[in-house]
């Protein structure tokens, strides 16, 4: 059962921290920086409940495989197999006093996930820890109370505290995808949870709307949309029913919102050809970003606002370049190939990835900001477009033809790990990864 004594009344959903001896910041069991991680091994029995109330077992169960399936969706752990287990997880001590750390050092795994949930008062308490075996010392200590409905939103906020611990980085688990989808007949915008779940359709337009993007808090989506017959930009509030337009004629294309602004750079040709321009989130001009004989599209803003990539072909084909905001200088950044689009900034900085098209092919690489030699991430399997990070840079979701008709993967940053995403009738592409949106 779980200890009475560190139970207390919070709010709905609201946590507090159980007892822990040593600071999270301490620890850095996953360098999330190397590209040959060695995944590590970790243990999560399912939950203690008391075996009287069949309503506490299911949410124990429920919440334990939830948290299996987020942390392994993060590509940094291996699990060990519960069959091999030395402990009874419905008589194994979970506070920490009495674990024995050596029955699960014996099976191999350096961390585990101990966890218990009672019902009272028509609320579910989760009482969720994680240890280090080798160390045999606690990391986190989190208590949940919600309703017995909770148990995902329970489990992904453990999620990131887990990942905080050994990483430093809350993760992705509070964010979500939005992509185009043409199941319903037409290309509309569709939004689902991080790992593909929850779909729901945001656009309604009977026509071809493309390129979504998020605002830094996640409450906006700008994209563009053929629904008054020639591509312009709607900038559209999540959950309510408030949008806004551009005033200018012309193509309107690929809008990119600035990192803690409501400022979007766009892609307008009102000028004559496509140039990047400054808006407002409510589509008001502030000022022109570029200025070439060649077409300006496709940008992409580094994490601090102070620097943007995007596509041009000013150079004959279209290759990526950097914008800086103070200098107002342009740089080109990529020179191998005749065709590279599609970029998007690391969350991190560090990294810049793209699509490039090889021998008819197109496949996703990355780049540093400062230039150097481009990684490679797909190849053979298909063409391979539309790279999105995730908000903590750990993940790339991206599109891909490798099973016939395009369809959404992720990966991580360096490649390894790719897997379908979802699976919808029609055909999936564009996604855009948003930052973490806690819901109130």
């Amino acid at each position: 059962m779980i200890q009475r004594q560190l139970m207390c009344v919070i709010p709905l959903l609201l946590c507090m921290l159980l007892p822990w001896p040593v600071a999270a910041e301490q620890y850095n069991y996953i360098d999330i920086s190397n590209p040959f991680l060695r995944k590590t091994p970790i243990a999560v029995p399912i939950f203690k409940a008391d075996a009287q109330s069949p309503s506490a077992m299911a949410a124990a169960k429920s919440a334990s495989e939830l948290l299996k399936f987020y942390l392994d969706f993060t590509g940094y752990f291996t699990f060990s197999d519960p069959t091999a287990f030395l402990e009874d997880p419905q008589k194994m001590d979970i506070a920490g006093s009495g674990i024995r750390y050596h029955n699960w050092t014996a099976i191999g795994a350096e961390l585990l996930v101990t966890g218990g949930v009672a019902i009272r008062d028509g609320n579910t308490e989760f009482e969720l820890r994680l240890f280090d075996t080798v160390k045999e010392k606690m990391l986190v200590g989190k208590r949940y109370r919600g309703s017995p409905e909770d148990d995902r939103q329970v489990a992904r906020r453990f999620c990131s505290e887990v990942l905080f611990a050994i990483t430093g980085s809350r993760g992705f688990f509070d964010s979500k995808i939005a992509f185009v989808s043409n199941g319903s007949g037409h290309k509309e915008i569709f939004l689902c949870e991080f790992d593909g779940s929850n779909i729901s359709q945001f656009t309604h337009h009977n026509s071809i709307s493309l390129f979504p993007d998020w605002s830094s808090d996640g409450r906006w989506i700008a994209y563009t949309t053929y629904a008054d017959k020639s591509p312009r930009i709607r900038i559209q509030n999540v959950r309510e029913n408030r949008t806004a337009r551009i005033d200018k004629p012309g193509l309107q294309a690929a809008p990119a919102w600035v990192p803690g602004k409501f400022e979007l750079a766009a892609s307008l040709s009102f000028s004559g050809d496509q140039e990047i321009y400054l808006l407002t989130g409510n589509g008001k001009m502030i000022k022109r970003l570029t200025s070439s004989m060649g077409i300006d599209v496709e940008p992409s803003w580094s994490p601090d606002g102070k620097r943007m990539v995007f596509v041009s072909n000013r150079s004959g084909n279209p290759q990526l370049y950097i914008y800086d905001t103070v200098s107002n200088r342009v740089q080109r950044l990529t020179f191998e190939g005749r065709y590279n689009t599609q970029p998007n900034w690391s969350p991190k900085g560090d990294r810049i990835a793209y699509s490039a098209m090889n021998n008819g092919v197109i496949d996703i690489f990355t780049i540093n900001p400062e230039g150097g030699e481009p990684l490679q991430l797909t190849e053979n399997q298909g063409s391979n477009e539309a790279p999105t990070w995730a908000p903590d840079g750990s993940l790339i979701a991206f599109s891909s033809t490798r099973e016939g008709k395009s369809r959404l993967y992720v990966m991580t940053a360096y490649g390894t790990d790719q897997r379908r995403l979802l699976t919808l009738p029609g055909e999936q592409s564009n996604p855009k990864w948003s930052p973490n949106i806690l819901n109130p």
